[in-house]
């Protein structure tokens, strides 16, 4: 039975798998958080924090190829316990391929090299005029989170479709296409949840050590436990949205799990 995409039933349906999944998803984004500090400080080690371009370019790379290998199989994990909620799946299932990396680093780089040629722009204008510049900036960062928005969906068609990238955006555009305000509306929410699981990790911290600042291990304790907290509901929210989408193109039952 078809079913048009709602953003009520999206969270529900979201918070359900939350419920279902919680422990699992928390602990691999901790190992994820991890995995990611100790490359960075293995990448640190090896080249050292200087002027030389090589070595920072080569810090960044690898870090990159880390934080995309975590990013995609976190996606993975989630999509594997949607589709797999009765069924045991192996370390390999959530592992995604080098294509699929590859494929969101093109991505990536498309995206830093558009945001690079619109500052470009906007330090032209700003040397001509400052109004321009300030109303340039005002358009571009209006269009470039519209296109953010239509295209969020792109690394789930890499990792549910094997996409490529140019496919993946395409794919991303044309599920968004009659539902962006629902889009947009599933976006506030993920920052309302943000802030919300936020709230009382700060005042824990607050009322701990009044006096932590950035460089504090209490406040560095308190980002992991928002980071472990927030990020999977916020990926977990994305996922569903995705499924969702795509489901409500189709004329068959909205249900984003594969194999109930």
């Amino acid at each position: 039975m078809y079913h048009p995409f709602s953003v009520i039933e999206t969270i529900k349906t979201s918070w359900d798998i939350l419920r279902k999944n919680f422990i699992p998803l928390i602990i691999y984004s901790v190992i994820t958080l991890l995995i990611y500090k100790g490359v960075k400080i293995v990448t640190f080690i090896i080249f050292p924090d200087d002027d030389e371009l090589l070595n920072n370019l080569t810090q960044i790379f690898a870090q990159m190829i880390v934080q995309t290998y975590l990013t995609l199989s976190f996606y993975k994990l989630i999509l594997t316990l949607m589709d797999r909620a009765y069924y045991e799946f192996e370390f390999k299932d959530i592992l995604p391929s080098l294509r699929m990396a590859f494929n969101f680093i093109v991505i990536c780089i498309g995206f830093g090299i558009l945001i690079a040629f619109l500052i470009f722009i906007n330090l032209v204008l700003s040397r001509q005029n400052i109004v321009f510049s300030e109303v340039f900036t005002v358009i571009a960062t209006l269009g470039l989170l519209y296109m953010l928005l239509r295209s969020i969906f792109c690394v789930c068609f890499i990792i549910d479709d094997d996409s490529k990238p140019l496919e993946s955006l395409k794919q991303s555009f044309e599920i968004t296409k009659d539902n962006f305000f629902k889009t947009l509306g599933i976006a506030l929410s993920i920052l309302v949840i943000m802030i919300i699981t936020l709230i009382p990790i700060n005042i824990i911290i607050t009322f701990l050590h009044p006096s932590a600042d950035a460089d504090d291990y209490v406040f560095v304790l308190g980002y992991y436990a928002w980071f472990a907290i927030a990020f999977p509901a916020v990926q977990v929210i994305i996922m569903v949205t995705y499924r969702k989408l795509v489901y409500s193109h189709l004329d068959v039952d909205d249900d984003i799990a594969e194999t109930n």
